[in-house]
């Protein structure tokens, strides 16, 4: 089965369309004014609009009722990402909110952020597993840090899942083979600087995670 990849933090109509193009599934647009991807919905619902046959992500950070509404009306996003301190009450709450399709971002350093991830099953209809942020980190996710990728290897949170965190060209493929991930998710590992995408790293980072892997013995 091929890899199933999100191309997160599209903030531009030509990321957008390569992404596309290059056979992405996901599409992932950030409203967090703190971002330096960042997004208004209306903006986003532009963009999300040249998605083709992939799907489109509104990545959110601990949002409120207001702010879900008007993503929901501007963008009409295929998944909700909740991306912030979000517990899974109000992941419920945002599930009951928008419909299916919401997903829970958790930070992982260490085998005990996978046991709390249990948490959240049945209150949402995916996970992204990304790299914990330092504690004076100004955002949730976006940093280009990586972590221990094996810890994931053989754990089922009960729904399906992305690896995230620290992924590129060159790293994507080990990643994947250590995780046991099904999918990937990345930012800054296709990006020219912060919030810029580099349209043949997105080409290349999609073709690496889909590359034939030899059967283990």
């Amino acid at each position: 089965m091929s890899t199933i990849v999100k191309i997160c933090g599209l903030n531009d109509r030509v990321s957008v369309e390569t992404a596309v193009a290059a056979g992405a599934d996901y599409l992932g647009f950030i409203i967090f004014p703190r971002s330096p991807r960042a997004l208004s919905p209306t903006e986003a619902g532009a963009l999300a609009a040249h998605k083709g046959a992939a799907r489109s992500v509104a990545v959110l950070v601990d949002p409120d009722d207001a702010l879900l509404g008007e993503v929901l009306a501007r963008m009409a996003p295929d998944i909700i990402q909740l991306h912030g301190d979000e517990s899974p009450a109000r992941c419920l709450d945002a599930r009951a909110y928008a419909g299916e399709g919401v997903w829970k971002a958790l930070g992982v350093s260490a085998a005990d952020d996978l046991e709390r991830a249990t948490r959240w099953r049945g209150c949402v209809d995916g996970f992204v597993f990304d790299a914990k942020p330092p504690a004076d980190a100004s955002r949730p996710g976006g940093l280009g840090v990586g972590w221990d990728y094996s810890l994931l290897s053989g754990f089922d949170p009960g729904a399906p899942w992305l690896l995230a965190g620290g992924l590129s060209v060159d790293n994507v493929a080990d990643a994947i083979a250590q995780s046991g991930a099904r999918g990937v998710d990345v930012v800054s590992g296709v990006e020219a600087r912060p919030g810029v995408k580099d349209a043949d790293k997105i080409r290349a980072f999609i073709a690496a995670a889909r590359k034939p892997r030899p059967l283990a013995c």
